[in-house]
């Protein structure tokens, strides 16, 4: 009872501050984290961003460099969306949308001009019984319009666990898996897919990731593998999730990012920012609600750079959701990095946000 208790939480955190934080921790850290990058699973993160990132061409339109949308954002939450659909534009995708329910739409417009914004979604306390199944329909239409635009849907960040607002978003994943639409799921899209029956809204579909953090994850195993989590053989373990769920691609966010689609693992261990923020979602020293659209750009620039890297063997073998994953956890994770640098302890999500931009250009730049 004492572990789980508030009092010894504040306790913990009380110890943890007097022992200080210093530059010298912050430099012992990051040796620490390169260490890890020699192991025989760690990616080449930094080529397979080169490889997969978009060069620049006076030819193409907009839209050719991606074009996401994000599912989520409620009346309690409109952080998220933001963060999550603003960081995609950020490392150079065309065009951002968010499907939010109508409250949450005026506060994510008032964030940013550049976001297109959908308010159709809904939650229970303005729908009245009689009116669920027309107002689901009307939904589902309203989506549909822009569904086949989609480079990649992104189900999770803000949403909330309303069940109407929830049963909903199950039928937008359904009609997403019936046009082979990507669709990247984290947080309240996570506790969706959870609960469903034998989590079979992505079960089988090789165009799913999903992206849980430390708690998420532990739901995950249990109800696929039925059993703890188990932190001495986390690559067998996270392999045999994967697998358990028909071939999803699964980004265990962490001190190293682990990655599988249940043929491979692959980590990533750049160091990131020890700096836990509200709204960057870290579990240790990893990513945040933005990760996930960075994961949809990369994704989506991954499927296109595939297509025209027959002979390069470097991509051209590996599964296009193990490099988008691989690429925006690699981004991420600097970003973090060079935030923490400039900032310290007053690091907000938002600071990460804008080193998105620098982190790439010192990866691959745009000239």
């Amino acid at each position: 009872m004492l572990d789980s208790s508030a009092v010894f939480r504040r306790q913990q955190f009380l110890i943890r501050t007097l022992g200080g934080y210093t530059d010298q921790t912050h430099q012992k850290r990051m040796q620490q984290t390169m260490a890890l990058s020699g192991t025989a699973f760690e990616a080449d993160a930094e080529n397979i961003l080169r490889a997969i990132t978009p060069t620049f061409d006076p030819s193409k339109h907009k839209g050719q460099a991606g074009k996401i949308a994000v599912i989520g954002g409620c009346r309690e939450y409109t952080g998220a969306p933001y963060f999550a659909a603003i960081s995609a534009l950020k490392i150079g995708a065309d065009l951002s949308h968010v499907f939010c329910t109508k409250d949450a739409a005026p506060v994510i417009k008032s964030y940013s001009p550049e976001l297109i914004v959908h308010p159709i979604l809904e939650e229970s306390y303005s729908v009245r019984d009689e009116d669920k199944l027309s107002i689901t329909r009307k939904v589902l239409f309203e989506v549909n319009k822009w569904m086949e635009r989609f480079d990649c849907l992104v189900v999770g960040p803000g949403l909330g666990r309303d069940p109407f607002l929830l049963a909903c978003v199950r039928e937008i994943i359904r009609h997403a898996r019936e046009l082979n639409v990507p669709i990247v799921i984290d947080g309240d899209g996570l506790f969706l897919v959870t609960n469903s029956l034998d989590l079979d809204l992505v079960s089988g579909y090789p165009l799913a990731v999903l992206t849980p953090n430390v708690n998420e994850y532990k739901r995950l195993v249990e109800k696929v593998l039925n059993c703890e989590v188990d932190d001495h053989d986390a690559h067998e373990q996270l392999l045999s999730l994967a697998k358990g769920i028909g071939g999803v691609t699964i980004l265990r966010k962490g001190k190293s990012d682990l990655i599988s689609d249940g043929e491979t693992v692959k980590s990533v261990s750049i160091y990131g920012s020890p700096r836990r923020c509200g709204g960057q979602g870290v579990v240790e020293l990893s990513t945040g609600f933005f990760l996930l659209l960075i994961v949809a750009v990369f994704l989506s620039w991954a499927r296109q750079r595939l297509s025209a890297a027959e002979g390069d063997l470097h991509i051209s073998t590996i599964n296009p959701t193990i490099l988008g994953c691989i690429a925006g956890s690699a981004l991420v994770r600097k970003a973090a990095s060079l935030a923490f640098q400039d900032k310290k302890r007053s690091t907000l999500t938002s600071d990460i946000i804008e080193c998105l931009g620098r982190s790439l250009e010192d990866i691959c730049p745009a000239s």
